[in-house]
């Protein structure tokens, strides 16, 4: 295997996201996200890179001031337990911080690889009832996937939600 490194995504890195992802779409353990979804997001993204070919990405994005989520996380097959996803979230945590935050949430299937990176489970009460009503408002799925609502359970279903203080 060569080395890998990474880097904050461009918009040329979008249909190599898109590629990464749908193999796990696929597979029912990520949901699919529309191109256009991804093209608005581009700058919340890190890339792991190997070659010229992606081999990993992972988001960040930011819910309130003082929180924020690690989002479609993926590792190419090829590559799992190479480093990769520990370098990205690493990378994701440094910005986290730079942007002011202190919470790190998930929701994922892999709990052992978060909680060695110092990830915990969490139950429904992680916001106070101020920033709930805030957050509600929020017509993104991963707000309300974070606050446990009845209209995306189903995509929930078998995921950990987890949270790390930074």
């Amino acid at each position: 295997m060569s080395a890998f490194t990474v880097r904050p995504a461009t918009t040329a890195d979008v249909r190599g996201i898109h590629a990464l992802l749908e193999p796990y779409v696929q597979r029912r353990i990520l949901l699919g996200k529309d191109l256009v979804v991804l093209f608005e997001s581009t700058q919340q993204f890190l890339v792991a890179e190997a070659d010229g070919e992606l081999v990993g990405c992972g988001a960040l994005h930011v819910m309130w001031e003082d929180l924020g989520e690690v989002r479609t996380l993926i590792v190419a097959d090829d590559w799992l337990h190479h480093g990769v996803g520990r370098a990205i979230v690493e990378g994701l945590e440094d910005n986290a911080r730079t942007l002011g935050l202190s919470r790190l949430f998930c929701l994922t299937f892999e709990v052992d690889f978060f909680t060695a990176r110092g990830f915990e489970p969490i139950g429904e009460q992680v916001v106070d009832p101020d920033v709930y009503s805030q957050l509600i408002r929020s017509p993104d799925e991963g707000v309300a996937e974070f606050l446990d609502l009845a209209h995306v359970k189903p995509n929930t279903l078998g995921n950990t939600r987890m949270l790390k203080k930074l």
